[in-house]
């Protein structure tokens, strides 16, 4: 019986059972306010994950995918990256903190608890019976106060690089919330040198292609250094070979590095024991003029993007040339790059112009393990560094990584446009002020969007607050009375307990485009799903 509910049983001309099923067209759907709502819940879910790991004492989340790989982070990006969703509304969420990520870098975890609380408060207003589009054109209103008052009380600052202290302080910020902020100081120092290094001044742009960021389990995080030059994770490729070369001059070949061997399409007759020999000794004589080819050029050493057999490594080490195999495509460039040499894809080609120069190759190796790797140093163009970390584990290397990314993107966008604006919730308590006393002024029904607007920007210090363990409510209510009497928009939530509020002393700085951006993204994405009332979804019958 519970089949035939669900279709009829009918047999084809051959006797196969087959069913028909009926009710194709069902579809679930949700309307008007009931849909509202339940965005609005989802949202709500996925910020109130994100709003624990806000701040200096945020804490982080640890993902597990279906393999078992584990990941421990705290990069709002990544969490939701991560995480699960099947609700339609989390992965707009999920959406938004990847384009904040794209766009800024950094402030992921803000822009999704923004939008989330811009949510809660919406939920309000609807149960008070405002339309949910009236509500968005407050919101919209509001938001365009909002980054006007950022414009207004932001500062800026020379980047430059004699003096880098106010980028260390800005990229401490970034790190502050990380796994790796109990040598932060290092970590910022570390990632500013490697955008200056990397960075054009009069365009005003970084290429983040030459920076890259290599980690390598074992260390202390400590031992994180900053090589003006590029590692690759390989080694010499044969164990007598020198281990380090001064003066190197590197032939980077992408073409197999072997004798030619006839290819598939193609037979040799090999008849006779004559026949093998001469083949054999046809490829040993060939090989051997590759090699001298390479030589005359003047290089001393081989960087080959495939493989060499044993046979050739040994004719290599004979004629004392150095060489490393199995080298990727992006570390290739690098190296390229770095060296200022030239990519040889035919090995004809190859011409002393072509060898790129580095003052010192040389081989590191790491405590008891087998691993090696080569660092290739006092390049040419000195425009290419990379950024090594250590740690213990590898969740630790990967989530320094993107910490790193973070703090490396913060700096570029100070680089790009170097107004900022005060961290710890400061800007976010001003920008509230300056809303609702907007909002008072505002004649039309708007007025609640935009006072709501308000009460959700408060959200974003209220959330440090309640990280670093104090009473929210309070906290919040003094600091905002200070900014008031003092007039100081520098003044946020001292979370860290250094006794002072004002974050220009304690210098917690972020830039002026990440809350820019924070703030119209959340906005926007708010915006379309307080515009959705209908959803269908092909469905579960209803019975």
């Amino acid at each position: 019986a519970a089949m035939s509910a669900m279709g009829t049983l009918a047999f084809d001309e051959y006797g196969r059972p087959f069913l028909i099923l009926k009710d194709q067209e069902r579809k679930t759907r949700l309307m008007g306010l009931e849909a509202l709502k339940s965005h609005i819940m989802a949202a709500k879910a996925v910020a109130s994950t994100l709003r624990t790991s806000l701040g200096p004492n945020g804490l982080d989340k640890m993902m597990v995918d279906k393999d078992g790989e584990v990941t421990v982070t705290n990069d709002g990006a990544t969490i939701l990256n991560m995480m699960d969703v099947d609700h339609q509304i989390a992965k707009l969420m999920v959406e938004l903190a990847k384009s904040q990520d794209d766009e800024i870098g950094d402030g992921t975890t803000g822009v999704v608890v923004l939008a989330g609380a811009l949510l809660e408060q919406a939920e309000q207003l609807l149960d008070r019976g405002i339309h949910p589009i009236r509500i968005a054109d407050g919101y919209e209103q509001a938001a365009r106060i909002a980054i006007e008052h950022l414009d207004k009380i932001s500062d800026s600052f020379p980047v430059d690089p004699q003096n880098t202290e106010p980028l260390i302080q800005t990229a401490k910020t970034t790190l502050g919330s990380k796994v790796v902020n109990r040598c932060h100081r290092q970590m910022a120092e570390i990632a500013v040198n490697a955008v200056l290094t990397v960075a054009d001044m009069e365009r005003k742009d970084v290429d983040f292609e030459l920076i890259k960021v290599q980690g390598k389990v074992g260390g202390r995080l400590e031992d994180t250094q900053l090589v003006k030059g590029v590692i690759v994770d390989k080694d010499f490729s044969h164990p007598q070979m020198p281990k380090e070369l001064k003066d190197a001059k590197i032939a980077i070949l992408t073409c197999p590095f072997e004798p030619p061997k006839p290819k598939t399409k193609h037979k040799l007759d090999v008849t006779s024991v004559d026949d093998y020999k001469a083949l054999q000794k046809y490829e040993k004589e060939k090989f051997e003029e590759m090699v001298k080819q390479i030589k005359d050029t003047g290089a001393n050493l081989a960087i080959c993007q495939w493989g060499f057999d044993d046979e050739a490594n040994h004719l290599l080490l004979q004629n004392e040339l150095p060489a490393v195999r199995w080298v990727g495509g992006p570390e290739i460039e690098l190296i390229a790059i770095a060296t200022g040499g030239r990519i040889v894809p035919r090995f004809c080609e190859l011409t002393a112009e072509k060898l790129g120069f580095a003052g010192i190759v040389r081989e590191i190796s790491f405590g008891t393990t087998k691993d090696r790797m080569l660092l290739i140093e006092q390049c040419q163009n000195s425009r290419a560094v990379t950024i090594f970390i250590r740690g213990g584990n590898k969740m630790i290397i990967e989530e320094a990584k993107r910490s790193l990314h973070d703090a490396l993107c913060v700096i570029r966008n100070l680089v790009r446009d170097n107004r900022i604006v005060y961290g710890g919730g400061a800007a976010e308590i001003s920008c509230a002020l300056a809303v609702s006393e907007a909002a008072d002024k505002c004649p039309s029904l708007e007025q609640y969007a935009v006072r709501a607007f308000a009460d959700a920007l408060e959200v974003i210090p209220m959330a440090l607050s309640e990280n670093s363990g104090m009473n929210p409510i309070q906290t919040m209510t003094e600091v905002r009375a200070r900014q008031v009497k003092e007039n100081n928009p520098a003044l946020g939530i001292d979370c860290l307990q250094k006794g002072t509020n004002d974050m220009k002393q304690q210098h917690v700085i972020e830039t002026l485009i990440g809350k820019k951006q924070q703030i119209s993204l959340a906005t926007q994405v708010v915006r379309m799903i307080l515009k959705i009332d209908d959803i269908r979804r092909p469905g579960e019958s209803e019975e």
